[in-house]
């Protein structure tokens, strides 16, 4: 599951998700891939209709070049703010 939570002035907080269900076929991705997540947010921009402003850990879907070139791409409305790397 990936998922993220929108939160509009004077309205209420909703959460955007995707569900993924791994069922062991071949072929058959077991997790999300960096245009799923891409997919996902543009989905969440659309009832929103303004900025996005993330807040990521450093999951290795985060880091990858595909959705790097996304966020600089659409900077104008995509802000990403990485979280430190964890030191222990």
């Amino acid at each position: 599951m990936a998922g993220t939570t929108r939160y509009k002035s004077g309205e209420r907080a909703r959460l955007i998700y995707a569900i993924r269900e791994y069922r062991g076929r071949k072929g058959e991705p077991k997790g999300f891939g960096w245009r799923d997540l891409r997919d996902l947010l543009v989905r969440a921009r659309i009832p929103l209709g303004g900025p996005i402003v993330l807040v990521w850990h450093n999951v290795r879907l985060h880091l990858t070049s595909g959705i790097r070139e996304f966020i600089a791409a659409n900077a104008a409305w995509l802000t990403v703010l990485q979280l430190p790397a964890d030191e222990t």
